[in-house]
């Protein structure tokens, strides 16, 4: 990784471990950088989640870190194996957890040690709700995720990609693990035009997931070039249309730096990608990973450190 690139991590790693500390927002409004619980679960109902499903989450595990929602779209069916990028502290883990049931599993995978403890934490407050031990938290990059090649039925992931500085190593790593056949469900921020350039020195834009945002196009040929197939991105408005309703202070600080009479959603959308590894042969692009050692935990007690190695 250069020095750009791990620059780029040094700063999400650090606001995503702000964030996972406080509890709280990090920018006061309901954006990809935080919210408060009560605005957290008014955004997560507003992108489609089952209220009633939320309900059997543990406290403090919706952190409104959300620009869509993957599990719509990934039909997730009993005893799958489930891959979460950029788990946090485990809001869509969770939920996937449930879905594919005991005879599944669902690995989550995140790059900051504090979000790691808080989701382990939270992992045995979810088997006390729920009876299920079906979940794992793996510290890791994921443009090098410490998943063996061909183990996962699904990837998804809920407003992380924009985040990494190197999208088509990610998209390879994601067909690197998938299974033949195997499917992606991902939810995004993606840009309909290029953003000015005052908004990348916004750092909270960065960690917010907007300044890491790319083109759609740039999105559907990454995802091509790593070898995946049916790659199909659906555009879904209303999340920036909430947004700007909700009158998130990351979100007004861009609209300044926008010219006049433009609008947030004139560049910026959430969008839901969905492809799926071809049923036969290795992806083209493929490259193998450096040996990771496989920081497999079911259920974590609260004293595990955010080393992994519990």
């Amino acid at each position: 990784m250069n020095p750009s690139e791990e620059s780029i991590h040094e700063k999400v790693r650090e606001g995503y471990a702000a964030i996972a500390e406080a509890e709280t927002s990090c920018c006061g409004g309901a954006s990809c950088c935080g919210s408060s619980p009560e605005v957290a679960r008014e955004l997560a109902v507003k992108l489609g989640y089952d209220p009633k499903i939320l309900k059997t989450l543990p406290e403090g595990t919706n952190l409104g870190l959300s620009c869509g929602n993957p599990q719509a779209i990934a039909a997730l069916q009993s005893g799958e194996t489930v891959l979460d990028l950029g788990s946090g502290a485990g809001f869509d883990v969770f939920l996937a957890a449930q879905a594919v049931g005991p005879t599944g599993m669902v690995v989550g995978v995140d790059m900051t040690p504090q979000m790691l403890t808080k989701a382990r934490r939270n992992a045995v407050a979810f088997t006390e709700r729920t009876g299920l031990s079906n979940v794992d938290f793996r510290l890791g990059e994921i443009e090098h995720l410490p998943v063996p090649d061909g183990s996962v039925d699904v990837v998804i992931s809920n407003c992380v990609l924009n985040l990494s500085p190197d999208k088509a190593q990610v998209w390879r790593e994601i067909a690197r693990v998938l299974k033949s056949g195997g499917r992606v469900a991902i939810s995004d921020l993606a840009l309909k035009q290029p953003l000015p350039a005052g908004v990348f020195e916004l750092a909270e834009a960065l960690v917010g997931c907007v300044a890491g945002a790319v083109l759609v196009d740039e999105i559907h040929a990454d995802a091509e070039a790593a070898g995946l197939a049916e790659v199909v991105i659906e555009l879904k408005h209303g999340y920036i249309a909430v947004m700007e309703n909700l009158q998130d202070p990351l979100y007004r600080q861009i609209l300044e730096l926008l010219p006049p009479g433009h609008k947030l959603s004139d560049y910026i959308v959430s969008a839901d990608v969905s492809a799926r590894r071809a049923a036969h042969g290795r992806p083209s692009g493929f490259d193998a990973p450096k040996s990771i050692q496989d920081l497999s935990i079911r259920v974590a007690s609260p004293s595990c450190g955010p080393s992994g190695c519990c």
